[in-house]
């Protein structure tokens, strides 16, 4: 297992407390075991990942297990794709969940007899009204509900009805089975809830077997206590549905140490995103994104797509903690992590993204003079790579300028800058199209200035990156930002929609270093001065696709600010 109990060495949040608690006490005889339970109805994305680390660090700190448990209790949203992806993100992220792999439907007909058993003891009910009367009959905060007429059926017609529903003598939404429980109950999940409502869908796993299925807050409890899981952590979301958890165990029975016990814990939120499955699903079909794996989406295989390291997500997910209250979490946090993780790790190259061609007057023409550069400054044992200086090389083109501001250190006409790892170059003469824009400069470059510094010493502040035009490549570079242009898209009632960042992404074809071109897919490299990429799998011999993982720097927050004080 890869880094799973980094949190090893942080102060214990609450729950490690309980855990610690549970465990000098011999609550549970000494054993901890965990359950990480997906809907598989969509893409797992970073708010996921919060409660993946906890529920398996939690396990791996106290020598237990945790559970991969598919919650697939509703037919008609489920699909095996889901469940692949969710396999994958699980393990991308670093946990391993070996033989304890689950599926809820796998208890349906165990489920079932409880449902008869709940019925014996007089805690269920068939009932005949339809949703739009029951949200007549169950009252508001305000007022008490009222009694279903289905509250009076004998447990033996109880039983024949449950039955005939399993045997699918009555259509969809005729029948449900509710929970008898307190129809005055402040908590209106406790206003006799349904636990099973009939639903002809065809199942992933199951085909036509079953034409009735549990509900959700029913489900829950059983598959904990089925699988003999300890502690049931869920986000806060779920605190209000506690009280049916600890009803259904309650009324079958279950009692410590083999009953399961719910808690709960805060969401892990991010500004500039969405995190609504609903949302997700709606902006991959209305093609807003392309995919669930667009690097912009919040799913953890879109940013799997991105570059984002899974050691960054995990390193996210111990900073912002575990706690009780809702709250959220600026997206820079989560590109501080990345910079963080990839700084020491990734290897550096030089590329070009908005070309501005450079000759160089003194340089032979045919000539290729072989430089050192250092693949990455924070790992010596990483070494250097040749670059090719040759006559003819390409800059950014905001690398110069036909009138520089005071404190532009960059090239300009009759201006010296240095080019990383190489000379120190001079801006002669700046070549113009018909309509004035600059298409090319001529410089000259000082031979005794190899390595970056001048004999006779004189100084130059700049220092910009290069390639050359007849050694690089040509690749698509897809330059991402954060997918909406507000920190909480939706917000007061705003369709997010309208919300979206229209410069999430931009296309532009650059040059790069040659050895660039060789690498798979997955590949995280630093081009110096403009942040980290990755290959995307779009690539193809000969046409490299990368994809901007994240900036050197905060740029956006710099773009806030300036907007803040009216630049």
């Amino acid at each position: 297992m890869t880094e799973t109990t980094e949190n090893n060495a942080a102060p214990l949040d609450f729950i490690r407390e309980m855990v610690a608690a549970d465990m000098k006490s011999g609550k549970y005889n000494g054993k901890v075991v965990t359950r990480f339970p997906p809907e598989p109805n969509g893409y797992l994305h970073i708010g996921h990942a919060k409660a993946i680390c906890l529920d398996f660090g939690i396990a791996a700190e106290n020598n237990g297990v945790c559970h991969l448990r598919f919650d697939d209790t509703n037919p008609t949203k489920e699909d095996t794709e889901y469940e692949e992806s969710i396999q994958n993100d699980v393990r991308w992220l670093g946990f391993d969940f070996g033989k304890h792999l689950y599926y809820a439907s796998d208890y349906f007909e165990r489920m079932y007899e409880c449902a008869v058993e709940l019925i014996k003891r007089g805690k269920a009910y068939v009932c005949d009204l339809s949703a739009e009367e029951w949200d007549e009959y169950r009252g508001d905060l305000a007022n008490p509900g009222k009694e279903s007429p289905g509250r009076k059926r004998s447990v033996e017609e109880n039983l024949d009805l449950f039955a005939r529903m399993r045997a699918g003598e009555f259509e969809d939404g005729a029948k449900v089975l509710r929970a008898r429980i307190d129809m005055a109950s402040p908590n209106i999940n406790m206003r006799d809830p349904v636990i099973y409502r009939i639903r002809r869908a065809h199942h992933f796993r199951h085909g036509d077997k079953w034409c009735i299925y549990p509900m959700y807050d029913y489900a829950h409890p059983l598959e904990d206590a089925f699988e003999g899981v300890t502690h049931s952590l869920c986000t806060l979301e779920f605190e209000i549905h506690r009280p049916l958890y600890d009803w259904v165990l309650d009324s079958l029975g279950y009692k410590f140490p083999d009953r399961p016990q719910q808690t709960e814990f805060s969401r892990l939120n991010l500004t500039y995103t969405v995190m609504s499955k609903r949302k997700l699903l709606q902006l991959v079909k209305e093609n807003h994104v392309h995919g669930w794996d667009d690097p912009r989406m919040p799913t953890l295989s879109g940013m799997r797509r991105r570059g984002i390291p899974a050691s960054a997500i995990r390193r996210l997910c111990k900073m912002v903690g575990v706690t009780k209250f809702d709250g959220l979490t600026d997206v820079a946090v989560l590109e501080y992590c990345v910079r963080e993780e990839l700084n020491s790790s990734a290897p550096r190259f030089l590329a070009v993204l908005d070309p501005l061609k450079v000759t160089i007057t003194n340089f032979p023409e045919e000539g290729v003079e072989p430089l050192d550069a250092v693949n990455n400054p924070e790992d010596p044992a990483a070494g250097c790579r040749k670059l090719a200086f040759t006559r003819e090389l390409y800059i950014e083109k905001s690398d110069f300028m036909m009138e520089p501001p005071k404190g532009y250190f960059r090239l300009a006409p009759g201006k010296e800058v240095r080019l990383r790892y190489g000379y120190f170059i001079k801006c002669e003469e700046v070549v113009t199209d018909a309509a004035g824009n600059v298409i090319e400069l001529k410089c000259s470059f000082d031979p005794a200035t190899r390595g970056g510094s001048a004999p006779d010493g004189r100084k130059v502040k700049g220092t910009i990156h290069w390639v050359s035009a007849s050694e690089s490549v040509p690749a698509e570079v897809r330059l991402y930002d954060r997918l909406f242009s507000v920190e909480q898209p939706g917000a007061d009632g705003v369709d997010f929609l309208t919300q979206l960042n229209a410069d999430s992404l931009k296309v532009v074809t650059g040059r790069l270093e040659p050895e660039l071109a060789k690498l798979a897919s997955g590949s995280t490299v630093q081009f110096e001065r403009l942040g980290y990429f990755t290959v995307d799998p779009d690539s193809a011999p000969g046409k490299p696709v990368f994809n901007r993982t994240v900036t050197l720097k905060d740029s956006w927050g710099n773009k806030l600010n300036a907007a803040k004080n009216g630049k």
